[in-house]
């Protein structure tokens, strides 16, 4: 496969995706490939879409399951420009699609800026946060957006502001889109009540879900009034087993990898899952994380 010559030697091949995910689940990529800045981006994904490679983005891995046969696919790590901070202005804050929420977080606090501490402890970048519109407590980021900019997979840039932004519990028109960077409008505040705040809703966060082993957070979306995990709790299946993937005792909307989890010992329990709260309650439960096959 011959690559752009700018980029052949940078173009990796057989990359574990596992190491790469919150889960440490998966099969490796046929072709891996981490972008420092726009042009290179927009270069490795014309030359995908012309050679016909399907094209993955991965953030930090944090909502995705990966197929254990991995991905006859290319699969793009945003770092360098993207994995930044890009500047305050006033009550805003701009930042690259790569950012960790960590990262944003305590870079708002740096500057006094507050809003986004109810995101503490929820792993993930900001744009996957703002494609998958992530929240906690009540509140979502989709909130605090004023602008993002993005590419499409052909390379083609685009910018939404808030009257193009379309965001609900845990969805957004942003998700067939590579996001680029994003402008949140926060306000000012005191950086210790700030700091206060964040070790509030991280040790909210600890108690709630407990383990510590590897997973990707809830599986599935609260249908309605009712959280996905009481329904589940409801059916018995706290501590249910497959393989290597266990229920949550403590959260029973988390799947953990007690160790050697594989993608299909997940997925039997996520059916699983969806085939007791239906039987129970009539109630179709919908994935919040993504699998990719």
């Amino acid at each position: 496969m011959f690559w752009p010559k700018s980029l052949n030697k940078r173009i990796k091949t057989g990359i574990k995706l596992a190491a790469l995910t919150s889960f440490k689940v998966g099969g490796a990529a046929k072709f891996f490939f981490e972008a420092e800045n726009i042009k290179e981006l927009q270069e490795v994904l014309i030359f995908a879409g012309r050679a016909g490679i399907p094209v993955f983005i991965l953030g930090a891995g944090s909502n995705i399951l990966v197929s254990d046969a991995g991905l006859d696919a290319l699969v793009i790590k945003l770092g360098g420009e993207f994995s930044k901070i890009l500047y305050k202005d006033g009550t805003c804050l701009e930042a690259g699609g790569a950012v960790k929420l960590s990262q944003l977080i305590l870079g708002a606090k740096a500057n006094g800026l507050s809003g986004l501490e109810f995101l503490a402890g929820i792993p993930g970048t900001l744009g996957g946060a703002l494609a998958g519109n992530a929240g906690s407590w009540g509140r979502s980021i989709g909130s605090f957006v004023q602008e993002v900019r993005v590419l499409d997979y052909s390379g083609k840039p685009r910018s939404f502001n808030t009257k193009k932004l379309k965001f609900s519990y845990r969805k957004s028109n942003l998700n067939k889109y590579i996001i680029i960077s994003s402008r949140l409008k926060l306000r000012k505040a005191d950086k210790d009540a700030i700091a206060s705040k964040i070790r509030k809703y991280l040790s909210a966060k600890k108690r709630a879900q407990g383990d510590s082993l590897p997973s990707a957070g809830c599986i599935f979306k609260n249908p309605g009034k009712h959280p996905a995990g009481k329904l589940i709790d409801a059916c018995g299946l706290k501590g249910g087993a497959k393989g290597g993937a266990v229920i949550s005792k403590a959260h029973a909307n988390f799947i953990l990898n007690k160790g050697r989890a594989s993608s299909g010992d997940i997925q039997f329990l996520m059916h699983l899952m969806q085939k007791k709260v239906k039987e129970k309650f009539k109630i179709d439960l919908q994935p919040e994380i993504i699998i990719w096959r």
